[in-house]
């Protein structure tokens, strides 16, 4: 790819890591005779680190000056007039390495031409710096190649004359170049600073997205075009903070995906309205946090630096991402085993009766989850969790029913069933046990509870920040 010499600045961020890219780079071109770069944030390459300058091959620089620079003479006579160190082909590798973070730190693509590349980021910090990029090489045939050349060149360029000029490119399988990406990847996981969590990250924003996609899709197969879209999940909101609450983080990332989902929903490509809505949910996580008996000062500062970050964020990517590092966190944070003895089986048993509370659960079903026996296992939950199996089973039973009255309008007898109660007659009588009123009182007084939305589904608190 040519160098753009009016826009490329070395930042600071990639500074550090040219030093270890030197070597890596020189190693990768000698094994694979494949010429690699490094390009800056922007895309744009580092001229002191451009294809085959640093195994000494003026050849293959040559290569990867002159094919785009064939592309950007024919495109002229068209009518196209490229600017100053622009060529047809500089967005294709501008977007690449977008691309690359959309697949999980490798992305294989191809020019106009034929000519096969594949890039890989590298990080500082953990936060992009910019890239290495290899190529050119053919992923099609000979032949295909000199049919394009050809074709671009209106036939200026015959058969035989394109068939020189491809001499010296190296023609390599579907198989042979995937082979070579996975070892830039491992040149570029050497290279980055912190890379072990850098490219976590990007395997983990690209399982996201995936899992996310499925999700909308499912939403749109149920919501008819022409059918509004639904408003602000308050209910997932609040199975979200009850499962951080309970310190629960397989649930409290359930309801998040779902929370995620319908937001996406109802406000694609409105990047704004998410980056205001992660907010709130940074802040709102953080007061279950502290509700839950937790140092404020230790929450404040975790909060202001998600807050700052989220601020900071250019994609949604990263925006999904922080909020599943603040889920985390906060779990951890919040979690009633956090450095009690047998934490394990503790949390194996909690697990086990967030997947059950919906049925009948028996004290021997859940000390089997945990790995204890029934009777040891009875005197560390209650020893631990301040209270015992059927005390805290119909405690959570009691929450969850309490979102079904606020949140939906099934009868009472389908939320006792639902949430596990033989009858409702039982039901109600616990349920007013534990919170002074009859679940037909409870629905009324709070039916519809929650924060007031602006008519744009933003909270009050945040149209301000529209200005």
């Amino acid at each position: 790819m040519p160098t753009n010499n009016s826009n490329i600045i070395v930042r600071r961020e990639i500074e550090p890591l040219l030093l270890k890219a030197r070597e890596a780079m020189r190693s990768y071109e000698q094994s694979t005779n494949v010429t690699v770069s490094v390009l800056d944030r922007a895309g744009h390459r580092i001229p002191e680190f451009s294809a085959g300058s640093l195994a000494g091959d003026t050849d293959k620089a040559y290569h990867s000056e002159f094919f785009c620079s064939l592309c950007r003479q024919y495109s002229r006579e068209t009518g196209r007039n490229w600017e100053e160190g622009e060529y047809p082909c500089t967005q294709i590798h501008i977007d690449s390495i977008s691309q690359a973070h959309y697949s999980g730190g490798v992305y294989i693509y191809a020019c106009d031409l034929g000519f096969a590349y594949w890039v890989c980021p590298l990080s500082s910090s953990g936060w992009l710096a910019g890239a290495l990029i290899a190529g050119l090489v053919l992923g099609i045939s000979k032949q295909e190649a000199i049919d394009k050349i050809s074709l671009l060149s209106r036939g200026q360029i015959n058969r035989e004359a394109a068939a020189m000029l491809l001499e010296g490119i190296p023609e390599k399988t579907g198989e042979e170049i995937k082979a070579m990406a996975r070892l830039l990847l491992i040149c570029a996981e050497q290279i980055s600073r912190g890379t072990e969590t850098y490219h976590e990250i990007l395997k983990r924003r690209a399982e996201q997205q995936s899992k996310l996609s499925d999700q909308i899709e499912a939403l749109k197969n149920q919501y008819d075009t022409e059918e509004a879209s639904p408003g602000y999940p308050l209910e997932k909101e609040q199975q979200l903070l009850s499962s951080l609450r309970m310190g629960n983080n397989g649930e409290a990332c359930r309801a998040l995906d779902e929370l995620l989902a319908l937001l996406f929903f109802s406000n694609p490509d409105n990047f704004k309205f998410m980056q205001y809505r992660a907010i709130e949910l940074v802040v709102l996580i953080s007061r279950a946090a502290v509700t839950s008996g937790n140092t404020e000062d230790a929450l404040l500062e975790i909060n202001n630096r998600y807050l700052m970050r989220i601020q900071e964020a250019q994609t949604t990517e990263e925006i999904l991402d922080l909020l599943y590092l603040v889920v985390d966190s906060m779990t951890e944070q919040i979690s009633p085993f956090k450095g009690v003895r047998h934490a394990s089986s503790l949390r194996k048993a909690e697990r086990y009766i967030w997947e059950n509370y919906t049925r009948k659960v028996s004290l021997q079903e859940v000390a089997d989850a945990s790995g204890l026996s029934a009777p040891y296992f009875s005197t560390v939950f209650k020893e631990e969790m301040g209270e015992n199996l059927s005390s805290y089973l119909n405690r959570l039973r009691i929450d969850r029913a309490a979102d079904l009255l606020m949140e939906t309008e099934l009868s009472l007898s389908e939320i006792a069933g639902s949430c596990g109660f033989d009858d409702q007659s039982w039901f109600s009588k616990i349920f007013k046990s534990y919170t002074g009123m009859s679940p037909g009182k409870y629905r009324d007084q709070n039916r519809g509870s929650g924060r007031v939305l602006s008519t744009d589904n933003l909270s009050v608190n945040y149209r301000s920040m529209d200005a």
